[in-house]
């Protein structure tokens, strides 16, 4: 194993926003990236930050990332968020990602999480394979809901 697994630092969302895109391209949604380097760095890494980031790096280049955060459930308390994990494709099938994987799984240890959560597209069957080798519950039951910022915007609540 040449790659070492790090926390990340506000000099390495440079390197994270480039994975984003090549995700966001492999997901079939490159446009919908509108994350700015500025706004990544600060919700990481400035005075209320928001997400961790963990980092794969190999000689000096980062691979792969795993951006993360706590959530809570009323059912079950804290929970850890997975929100991406990813691994530059010329690097895949080295163990970046499951090396990554497991850092999050010891952090929702440590914290003592209800549950560790994220989601997998129903055609990225390499990932899909990836989860179930954990036994992970991988739930068709529920449904995604969500608001765009320009929605959020149009409500009129008054």
């Amino acid at each position: 194993m040449s790659f070492i697994i790090r926390k990340g630092k506000a000099g390495d969302c440079k390197a994270a926003l480039e994975l984003i895109h090549e995700l966001a391209l492999y997901e079939k949604a490159p446009e919908e990236v509108e994350l700015s380097l500025e706004q990544l760095i600060d919700d990481g890494f400035g005075g209320n930050s928001i997400y961790e980031l963990l980092v794969a790096e190999d000689r000096g280049q980062i691979i792969g990332i795993a951006i993360f955060y706590e959530k809570y459930s009323t059912w079950k308390g804290r929970c850890t968020y997975l929100e991406d994990l990813i691994v530059t494709k010329s690097k895949r099938g080295i163990g970046a990602g499951k090396a990554l994987f497991e850092a999050v799984i010891k952090y929702s240890k440590e914290k003592n999480s209800g549950r560790m959560e994220w989601q997998v597209l129903d055609w990225n069957v390499p990932s899909i394979n990836f989860y179930k080798a954990y036994d992970a519950e991988l739930d068709g039951e529920w449904f995604n809901g969500r608001f765009t910022r320009e929605q959020i915007q149009k409500i009129d609540l008054d």
